[in-house]
């Protein structure tokens, strides 16, 4: 995490991807709620052979304690935002912690 947060303190990069999820009417996430995860969230998952590079998930938490899941790749010199997401409760374990195999 200390990585991610390192990279987070040189710049966030938020992707055309991630910004297109965020702005969905039924997410609404807001940059502020990104950054909130990226101080005070936990990586659920790790990808250190990801095609795009070493990238990771991360869970926290929004505005009125809502559950967020960003995926993030730390650079050198910037945090890059893959996406931003509401995890959903039937693919997630209570916690939002899990994947829940079905």
């Amino acid at each position: 995490m200390s990585q991610i947060r390192a990279a987070a303190d040189q710049k966030i990069l938020f992707l055309p991807h991630a910004l297109r999820q965020m702005l969905r009417p039924d997410r609404m996430i807001s940059r502020v709620e990104v950054r909130r995860v990226i101080a005070e969230g936990e990586v659920l998952e790790d990808y250190p052979e990801d095609a795009r590079g070493h990238s990771c998930l991360l869970l926290g938490f929004g505005d009125g304690e809502r559950p967020i899941h960003v995926v993030c790749s730390p650079k050198y010199d910037y945090l890059a935002i893959i996406t931003a997401y509401i995890p959903d409760e039937h693919k997630w374990s209570e916690g939002f912690r899990e994947r829940v195999e079905r």
